[in-house]
């Protein structure tokens, strides 16, 4: 249990040695490069900086320092790319939201979860731009110190909710279709491009909601998953069975109209 606690209060400094490296770079002349050698970016994921790898690095560095034995999962580079079933692994997405930050837009984020077999036990999300940092153990999560819980909205019409991960282009039919029916359902509808970044703001009750049908990175999902469940969220898959790593699509939301965001998603997941 020592062990475990002493993880878990290191969770958020760890988050915040690689959220200031990215912070340093912000709005400087970072040359992005495209990833697998396309010739243009047709979407978010293919962006790729030296500020990710940089912030990367010292987020490894920083938990190899403290427990060399822990299993690192880490967008960039040769490291894991799964979550293991047994023991301890920390889920790090460096700069989440790449795409969003050489555009100099605000909405990125530093992302680490720690996870003991299988399952979060304790996540940091911190959006240097935005100047929000959420933080979750077991049974608390805050935004910047303060206790944050999902919205208490229960009428779809006044709901805001998120899109994210959307496909390239030529690869979208499906998904437009599933935009223009949350469209019709709720208030109001976001695309944010940065998934940690769009869960934190469900967890604080920001938002109410937000789908993908895709599946998605756990780099992209694990800590932000667990904010939103500490929060009194509800995450699951497009099916409705309980989210882990790998599963088809991701839907966060606080519980009332759950099932219809999913519907939305599982459409959008069967077509494409």
């Amino acid at each position: 249990m020592t062990n475990t606690t002493e993880r878990i209060d290191c969770v958020e400094s760890i988050a915040n040695d690689g959220a200031e490296i990215a912070f340093e770079g912000f709005r400087s002349d970072v040359d992005p490069e495209t990833k697998g050698g396309a010739e243009r970016v047709v979407n978010a994921g293919d962006v790729v900086t030296e500020l990710d790898r940089a912030a990367q690095k010292a987020v490894r560095t920083a938990i190899q320092n403290r427990y060399p034995e822990d299993v690192f999962v880490g967008e960039e580079g040769d490291v894991s790319k799964s979550v293991p079933e047994d023991g301890f692994a920390w889920v790090v997405d460096p700069i989440d939201g790449t795409y969003n930050f050489v555009r100099g837009l605000p909405m990125w984020s530093t992302a680490v979860a720690l996870v003991s077999d299988g399952e979060p036990i304790a996540a940091a999300t911190v959006a240097p731009a935005m100047e929000n940092t959420y933080v979750a153990d077991s049974g608390s999560v805050t935004r910047n110190g303060r206790p944050i819980t999902v919205s208490d909205r229960t009428d779809p019409e006044t709901f805001a909710v998120a899109y994210t991960v959307v496909p390239d282009l030529g690869e979208r039919a499906a998904y437009s279709d599933g935009v223009a029916a949350m469209l019709r359902r709720f208030g109001q509808l976001r695309q944010v491009g940065s998934l940690q970044v769009v869960l934190g703001l469900v967890a604080s009750g920001a938002l109410d909601g937000v789908v993908t049908p895709a599946v998605v990175s756990p780099w992209d999902s694990v800590g932000g998953v667990h904010l939103v469940r500490e929060a009194g969220g509800v995450v699951t898959d497009v099916y409705g069975e309980r989210w882990t790593a790998g599963s088809t699509g991701l839907v966060a939301s606080n519980g009332a109209a759950h099932d219809e965001l999913r519907t939305v998603g599982r459409r959008m997941a069967e077509q494409n």
